[in-house]
């Protein structure tokens, strides 16, 4: 057992101290074990048990998360610290540097009129700092590790900034209605690889015609993806409710439950 005082209330400094311990000698085997891909996993889990707290405006899930995806920061700082590679300090100092650096108009002379260019100049800055002197270069840094849909969105927000874009949105419509006719000729008389590349093109086309509405890709599937399931749910009650078997139905019995399921949701 190590040797650590039981507090009413803990700082940032007794979170450091603890992970410490836990991956010290003595401290908890499986803790001691862990690596930066052991545990990478876990911080997308994390993050993303944030983002529902954020949705549900749970304020007391949302401070429990936020301290749970800190352990992840403070679990890798760790790790490099016995690795004498850096710790949480230099990550702090990196972080506090790139504040400073990005709001000139806050912390220097530079003069803004509105979001806008503070947005712009952040970019503009960041590219730099990265020696990125193009928006492609700027687009290959873009983490392949994003969800697809969030990536596409920002790697057609680096194409318009050069004026890659369309006028309006008539024209991002028009082309998510060619790609979709390119994978209808390309599943009839193509190769699976060929349906796939042409997939993408589709997505990626309505990615463009959801930017034009100013609708963020990801959040737009997600409310898709709940709104099936709770349809589903409710086809599933109905067909309960009248002894139907789900599996036994053709497709047009269960579309016509379907639309019955819409209904009464919209009712509610």
């Amino acid at each position: 057992m190590v040797d650590f005082k039981i507090k009413e209330s803990y700082s940032f400094e007794d979170l450091l101290e603890i992970m410490a311990l836990l991956r010290s000698p003595g401290g908890c085997p499986w803790d001691a074990e862990q690596t930066h891909e052991s545990i990478r996993k876990s911080f997308i889990e994390e993050t993303y048990e944030v983002i529902e707290a954020i949705n549900k405006n749970d304020k007391a899930l949302l401070c429990e998360e936020l301290g749970d995806v800190l352990l992840q920061v403070v679990f890798h700082a760790q790790i490099e610290k016995e690795e004498n590679s850096f710790d949480i300090s230099h990550v702090i100092d990196g972080l506090c540097k790139k504040l400073v650096e990005r709001h000139p108009h806050v912390f220097g002379s530079v003069k803004v009129d509105g979001t806008e260019e503070v947005l712009s100049n952040w970019d503009s800055i960041k590219r730099k700092s990265k020696g990125q002197k193009t928006q492609g270069s700027s687009m290959e840094k873009v983490p392949k590790e994003l969800p697809a849909l969030m990536r596409a969105q920002k790697v057609q927000e680096k194409a318009r900034k050069d004026g890659f874009d369309w006028s309006d949105i008539s024209g991002a419509y028009d082309a998510l209605e060619k790609e979709v006719k390119e994978l209808k000729l390309a599943a009839e008389n193509e190769s699976y690889e060929r349906v796939i590349d042409e997939m993408g093109d589709v997505l990626f086309s309505a990615v463009n015609v959801s930017r034009f509405l100013d609708v963020d890709a990801e959040e737009a599937l997600t409310v898709a993806n709940d709104k099936f399931i709770k349809r589903y749910l409710t086809l599933e009650k109905i067909a309960e409710e009248r002894n139907l078997n789900i599996k036994a139905m053709s497709l047009e019995e269960l579309d016509e439950l379907w639309d019955e399921a819409k209904k009464i949701l919209r009712s509610n």
